[in-house]
C-alpha cells in the first residue's frame, strides 16, 4: 500500500469515557491527556482516524443524529486544545439486529473506505483502543495494536486474546510510543 500512516483510534474509552450508548454531547468528556496525544501525532504528521463501534444504533438506543452531536462535541473539545482528528468512522450496525456486516470491529471495511478516502498505508498504521477487537485489523494488515488500560482496558488484559499486545496506562502513553517508534 502507498501512502502516510496513520494512527486508528477507538473513541469510547479510549478518546472519551464510556457512557454506554451515549447520546447527550454534554456527557462527552475526554479522558486525560486525549487532546495533547492527538495534537501531537497531528504534528508529526500521523492522522488520528476514529474507528468506532456505535451499536447503540442499531439497537434504537440513540439515533444517527445523537451519534453526530456526540461527535460535535468531540471535536470542539479537542479545537478548544489544538488538536483534530482527521476523521470518523462510526459503524452503527449489530448483526444481531441490522444483519451481517463487514465493518463492525474487528472487521475491517471502515479501515480501508478510511485508506482509501485519505491516502493511508496500512502496513505502517496504527491501531489504539481500550478492547482488543480495536486492535485486531492491525494483526490482519501488518500494522502494530496498542491496547490502553483506560475503559475496559485493564479488564481485557485479564484475556488471552490481550497478551500479543503492548498495554499502557491511557491515549498519552501510547502517543509517546508511537512517536518514538516513528522518529
Amino acid at each position: 500500500m502507498s501512502g502516510r500512516p496513520a494512527v486508528f483510534l477507538d473513541r469510547d474509552g479510549t478518546l472519551i469515557e464510556d457512557r454506554h450508548y451515549l447520546r447527550d454531547p454534554a456527557q462527552v468528556v475526554l479522558l486525560p491527556g486525549v487532546a495533547a496525544a492527538v495534537r501531537q501525532l497531528e504534528v508529526a504528521g500521523l492522522p488520528a482516524v476514529v474507528v468506532t463501534n456505535q451499536s447503540g444504533i442499531a439497537r434504537g438506543l440513540l439515533t444517527e443524529h445523537d451519534y453526530l452531536a456526540t461527535t460535535r462535541r468531540l471535536e470542539a473539545l479537542l479545537d478548544a486544545d489544538g488538536a483534530r482528528l482527521a476523521g470518523h468512522y462510526p459503524c452503527p450496525h449489530l448483526p444481531e439486529v441490522s444483519g451481517p456486516c463487514e465493518c463492525q470491529k474487528p472487521g475491517t471495511r471502515l479501515y480501508l473506505r478510511a485508506a482509501a478516502d485519505r491516502g493511508l498505508d496500512l502496513t505502517r498504521s496504527w491501531w489504539v483502543g481500550d478492547r482488543v477487537r480495536d486492535l485486531a485489523a492491525a494483526r490482519e494488515f501488518g500494522g502494530r495494536g496498542i491496547l490502553v488500560l483506560t475503559g475496559a482496558g485493564a479488564a481485557e488484559t485479564k484475556t488471552p486474546a490481550a497478551r500479543p499486545w503492548r498495554s499502557v496506562p491511557d491515549l498519552a502513553a501510547a502517543a509517546r510510543l508511537i512517536l518514538d517508534a516513528n522518529g
